[in-house]
């Protein structure tokens, strides 16, 4: 494709023209018992059995609409000696590699691609080395291909994503350098470390990020964007000088399947939306604020009853469908935790999510969504467009072990616009 692309995200169901994809690679083998935690898992993922999976959710958005590679997005950068160069030497300096930058600057532009990503192994070419019990000097990635993360798109400006955890640092790094110079993709880059408030405390991940219209965000308050992270977008957003609406909803830090508001919430239609009861929709267990920008300033910040209720005051009026069904809270909890909550549009009232989650699935049946076996589109013995409201189910046994489901594997970079 050599058309240049708009970036440009006015919404979380606006239908899908471009996406950016990891496909899972050694990288996420090149993990051990013992480093796993580090690697922000719980367990260790066989990647023969992801990446059948995960071919499955390439496979279907390539039907669909246009689709982009990390890997080979950063190929085409890499081939600008500028960029390669000044990656690099970004790199060492903030993973302490310095010792390490010659060798990186002498390795082919595919070499290097592959090291960024996968992993490049230590020399044990002395003493120190010999006895370091670690394999790598430059980590692996062993979360990209939970892409949704490290950078996303609002309107027509891509934020860059502070991690939470400074193993995920090169992801954001990488995606950045992406916007700011792929030749093919229009727009300009917003980052935190730009900002002039207290950097030490700014997080912020694509997780915990969803537009839900133009002028409104929903943002996730937990384990992985912080206080000071949501601060540093209400400063992003004041500068605009136009009205703008964030919706706060803090969230859970236990388990670990509550760590970013796209596990718990997310849309499915302009009326309907995903959401995990127990967190979203129990008065006065977490708190949900509604934050008013207008004219350069914050001109409200006030309590509200839950997402739903400050969206309904903003002219969205969703009715909930709930992750594991309304009948047993046990079955909830399960899906829950296997990325039950977590869909990713295509179009209005046409979503991808595991069909491991039974009851969430069945839930959406209910409520008019026809279920449709990924298997299926891909032979081409689906039509897509003989149906107006579909779920495409994909298989996720070993995906949704990674701690994420179809929202945080797609970073979309275009939409067509809604009016709500």
């Amino acid at each position: 494709m050599s058309q240049k692309i708009n970036v440009q995200v006015s919404s979380e169901i606006g239908k899908l023209e471009a996406v950016i994809l990891h496909k899972p690679g050694t990288e996420v083998e090149n993990m051990t018992p013992q480093n796993v935690e580090r690697a922000l898992y719980s367990d260790i993922l066989n990647l023969t059995i992801a990446s059948k999976e995960y071919d499955e959710l390439h496979q279907v958005l390539n039907k669909v609409t246009t689709t982009f590679q990390v890997k080979e997005l950063l190929l085409d950068i890499l081939k600008n000696d500028e960029v390669r160069k000044s990656m690099i030497h970004r790199i060492v300096q903030n993973e302490h590699l310095e010792a390490f930058e010659s060798n990186l600057l002498d390795l082919e532009y595919t070499e290097l691609a592959r090291q960024l990503i996968q992993g490049g192994e230590m020399v044990k070419n002395n003493l120190t080395r010999f006895l370091d019990p670690e394999r790598y000097s430059l980590k692996p990635l062993h979360n990209f291909f939970f892409t949704r993360d490290a950078s996303i798109t609002v309107n027509d400006k891509v934020f860059i994503g502070k991690m939470a955890n400074k193993v995920r640092d090169r992801e954001a790094f990488i995606m950045e350098n992406i916007f700011n110079h792929h030749p093919l993709l229009n727009t300009q880059t917003v980052n935190p470390i730009n900002f002039a408030g207290c950097i030490d405390n700014i997080t912020i991940e694509g997780g915990d990020i969803l537009v839900a219209r133009k002028d409104i965000l929903v943002i996730g308050l937990g384990p992985r964007t912080t206080s000071q992270g949501i601060d540093y977008v209400i400063e992003y957003l004041k500068k605009t000088n136009e009205r703008r609406h964030i919706i706060v909803q803090k969230l859970p830090y236990k388990p670990e399947s509550f760590i970013h508001l796209d596990m718990v919430f997310t849309f499915l239609d302009v009326d309907k939306c995903m959401v995990y009861e127990p967190v979203i929709l129990h008065p006065n267990h977490f708190q949900t604020i509604h934050i008013t920008i207008d004219k350069g300033e914050v001109e409200s910040i006030m309590d509200v009853d839950n997402i739903l209720v400050a969206l309904k005051t903003l002219g969205m009026d969703l009715k909930p469908i709930f992750c594991g069904g309304s009948i047993d809270r046990f079955s909830a909890e399960r899906e829950q935790w296997h990325s039950g909550a977590n869909f990713f549009a295509i179009a209005p009232g046409k979503v991808i999510g595991y069909g491991r989650n039974e009851f969430t699935i069945n839930e959406l049946n209910k409520n008019g969504f026809d279920v449709l076996n990924a298997k299926d589109i891909i032979q081409n013995k689906i039509n897509l467009n003989d149906y107006q409201k579909y779920v495409i189910t994909i298989e996720g046994s070993e995906l949704s072990r990674g701690g994420g489901g179809a929202r945080c594997m797609t970073m979309p970079i275009a939409r067509q616009h809604i009016d709500f």
